[in-house]
């Protein structure tokens, strides 16, 4: 019997490419894996993110490594850490040999509140993402995203009314590039803070008594909400750039109200 030489196969990803247009971004998206996020009271919480990866392609290559993606993720064990998303970023620019890298984070944070009267605790949700890229020269930058929901109350509605006022649920959306450790319960108070009412999971009757009221006490208009969040954020030293937004999803109308403030600390 004679033995047959194994062909190779070919790596038609590393192929050349002929037609000299580099891809900004090349990878893949939506890929779920467990992640563990520690919490400023120093407990872990265990979590399911969303992953986007990806990498700069120059324009001599056909195609990336998709695979090397996935293994990248399932080389963290289990669960990736917090801690280990930079690493795993630079893991990925030098695995799939390029200059740049990108990948973005989102999951599920839950922060136990207890309601303004009774004290009773219950569990509210923010969704988080985690932005890290490698620039060329192998500059690393960070950016965290959080959505925030609130409760605005319309200063016109209170203004013409004779009793009452319309309010509504709102979803400001915070993303900061920041120098320094900032804890995901401290963008969250800065937020909550700002709006006519924070958001609670459990509410008794003193404690709906009491939002209610405090909203009315407090009127935002759209306008209103993100640029006192926006002023927040400008005396935050750990913060150099942000853009910040608010949709007001409005109770009388089937649209809804916006507003957006960006800034960088560092253009000055």
């Amino acid at each position: 019997m004679t033995t047959q030489t194994p062909t190779a196969i070919p790596d038609v990803q590393n192929s050349a490419d002929s037609r000299q247009l580099a891809i900004n971004k090349v990878g893949i998206k939506s890929i779920r894996h467990p992640i563990k996020v520690m919490d400023k009271n120093g407990g872990v919480q265990h979590t399911i993110a969303m992953f986007n990866m990806y990498v700069g392609l120059p324009h001599n290559f056909k195609g990336t490594h998709m695979s090397r993606f996935v293994e990248i993720l399932n080389s963290h064990e289990r669960e990736i850490s917090v801690e280990s998303f930079e690493p795993m970023l630079r893991e990925m620019v030098h695995k799939l040999e390029a200059e740049t890298g990108h990948v973005e984070m989102t999951f599920p944070y839950f922060i136990n509140k207890a309601a303004p009267v009774s004290g009773v605790q219950s569990l509210m949700d923010y969704e988080v993402t985690f932005i890290g890229e490698i620039r060329e020269g192998g500059v690393y930058e960070f950016t965290m995203k959080i959505v925030v929901p609130v409760t605005s109350l319309c200063p016109c509605s209170k203004k013409i009314s004779e009793y009452g006022a319309h309010n509504q649920r709102s979803h400001v959306t915070v993303t900061t590039t920041t120098n320094d450790h900032l804890w995901i319960e401290e963008l969250v108070q800065l937020v909550e803070g700002q709006a006519s009412c924070e958001l609670y999971g459990l509410l008794k009757r003193p404690d709906e008594k009491y939002v209610t009221e405090r909203a009315y006490d407090n009127p935002k208009f759209v306008e209103d909400m993100v640029r006192d969040v926006a002023g927040c954020l400008n005396r935050e030293p750990r913060i150099d750039a942000y853009v910040v937004e608010s949709e007001n999803f409005e109770s009388i109308h089937n649209h809804s109200a916006y507003a957006l403030i960006e800034h960088d600390k560092r253009a000055q």
